[in-house]
Parts: structure tokens; sequence; C-alpha cells
């Protein structure tokens, strides 16, 4: 049965990215990015959530709601999620109210259709072998996209951690928040409980979502600000999920050296 759920989710998926991803190519020399993103790119997004919610029985609950700022307010903001899975990817731009950008290998800008149009929608690809060129533009870029009101987001791991581990957490969100004057909004989640990395095998159950304080880094230095953003995921990881931190010995992390990162 969940074989079946997960095939229907994938091939909804699939049928749709192709004529929702042609209309916002067509469209996209003719209107702005910001509307490209609210008409074409979130009603995807929305859909996807939505059939692994209603074919696939993956449900979700949000604490922390109060922790977001609104749709009024300007301030520079940087998500940081813990990344399990695929789901939060599609998740985030569902449920904020301002258009998010991505910080992302720009490898995926070749991938017919959805990289075609994920190159529309003003995010951040960066070539992550350019170490020093890929900060310049992630610095120079979220700088810029911030002050017309998008959020950045990016995983402080780099890439997916499986349930239960933790990857190293790197400095990049914290030195853009240090550079331009953003707050870093810490978010713990338990994706992998219901939607396991590198799988589209889809377990029915409730992902939690957890969206803590917004961390200031005004005058502050990037390493104790990550160490902080780091701090306050991995602690909400144990409460949100302990079953899956059995296994580590008191005092100690299950670690994953994720060193691949953005």
């Amino acid at each position: 049965m969940n074989a079946l759920r997960s095939l229907l989710v994938f091939a909804w998926l699939v049928l749709t990215l192709v004529p929702l991803g042609a209309g916002l190519l067509i469209c996209s020399p003719f209107v702005s990015s910001d509307r490209l993103w609210w008409w074409f790119a979130v009603p995807w997004l929305r859909g996807v959530i939505g059939a692994a919610r209603r074919i696939g029985g993956v449900r979700y609950r949000i604490s922390g709601w109060e922790n977001l700022p609104g749709p009024s307010d300007m301030q520079r903001v940087i998500l940081c999620p813990k990344h399990q899975s695929t789901w939060e990817t599609f998740f985030f731009p569902s449920i904020t109210p301002h258009p998010l950008a991505y910080v992302f290998k720009r490898e995926l800008l070749r991938i017919p259709v959805f990289g075609w149009a994920l190159g529309r929608l003003e995010m951040i690809p960066i070539d992550r072998s350019q170490r020093s060129a890929a900060w310049t533009r992630v610095a120079t870029l979220g700088a810029k996209l911030m002050d017309r009101g998008k959020w950045v987001i990016m995983f402080p791991e780099g890439t997916r951690a499986a349930r239960g581990e933790k990857g190293t957490y790197k400095s990049g969100a914290s030195r853009l928040a240090v550079a331009t004057g953003a707050s870093i909004i810490p978010v713990a989640l338990t994706s992998g409980r219901c939607w396991p990395r590198r799988s589209f095998w889809l377990v029915p159950g409730t992902i939690d979502v957890s969206i803590g304080p917004s961390i200031d880094a005004a005058g502050r230095r990037p390493g104790p600000v990550m160490d902080e953003v780091e701090a306050w995921i991995e602690a909400e990881m144990r409460r949100l999920d302990p079953e899956a931190y059995i296994a580590a010995r008191p005092g100690q992390d299950r670690v994953t050296d994720t060193s691949a990162s953005q």
C-alpha cells in the first residue's frame, strides 16, 4: 500500500510539473519573478504537500508560528531549517508570507522544466567548487533579494542528514546574517520519519515542524551565531523525535560528516 501511495504522489508531482513549469516559462518574459512565484511556484508546491498528505498520508503540525514575521514586515530574514528530506524543500515556500530565495548548487538549473523554471525565480545558484566566488555571490544576491522583501533559506548542514543524525553545521547562513544585518530563524523538523532522504518511499505519519525564536546577528561573529542556531535546532530535535536518538551514547551525537555544503 505504501508503494502505491508513493507512486501516485510521484506521478502527480511529475504530471503537474510539466504544464505549470511550461506556463511559468512562457509568462516569465512578461511578468515579475514575484508574480511567477505566487502564480506558479507556490500553488504547485502546495499541491505537492497536499498530495503527500491526502494520498501518501504524510501530515504535519506546526508550532512556533508566532516566530515568523508577518507579510508586511520587511526585516531581513534567513530561514535555517534542519534538513532530513525532500519534503521541506517543497514545504517552506508553501507557508511563508514572503517569497523565498534558495541557495542551491547550480547544477540543478540543468534539469529540464524544473531547473529552467527555477532559474526564472531569482534564486541564488552557486558553484560549490569555487568557495570564494560562491560566497561573494551569496552575499551580493542575498542582500539584493532581501532588500526586495524576499527571505533567504539556507540549510546549515548543507545536505540531508538521516533521521537521528547530525551533519556538520557550516557558517554560510550566519556569515550572511552578519554581513547583511539579517535575523536567523532556526527550524527543527522530523520529516525523516515520513519521507526518508534519498528516497521517494513515503511512510504515513505526522511531521513536526518547530519554528524557533529569531536570532539577531548584529555586531556578532558568525561562529557563535551558528553555534546558537545549531544548539537550538539539535536540542529541539531531541524533544520532537527522542526515539531517533536512542542509539547515541549519553552526551554524544550520532554525527554524519556531510562535508558537501552550500
